[in-house]
């Protein structure tokens, strides 16, 4: 069993026009690691510095990994990881 990641599609370019995609990891960083390893250059647009980008909104589990430990949240087989970009508007 591994961990399903939900793909928006603004960053479905770098999945091959997948919507979800599997990985594994101990933690969120060590998830996006991994992805990042088939999936290069997805890191960069989820991850700036030490904490996720300021318009990513990362959920677990339909938890915001924000209020349950950024990127050291840890993951589990069976879990779901949903990327979503922050939408504002007028």
């Amino acid at each position: 069993m591994a961990i399903e990641v939900r793909i928006p599609t603004i960053l479905r370019t770098y999945t091959d026009g997948a919507k979800a995609v599997e990985g594994k990891g101990g933690t969120l960083d060590e998830l996006i690691g991994d992805l990042d390893a088939r999936h290069p250059g997805l890191r960069d647009r989820l991850v700036e510095g030490e904490g996720l980008r300021r318009f990513v909104n990362v959920y677990l589990n339909d938890e915001d990994v924000r209020f349950l430990g950024g990127l050291s949240t840890p993951v589990a087989d069976g879990d779901t990881v949903t990327v979503l970009p922050a939408v504002a508007g007028g």
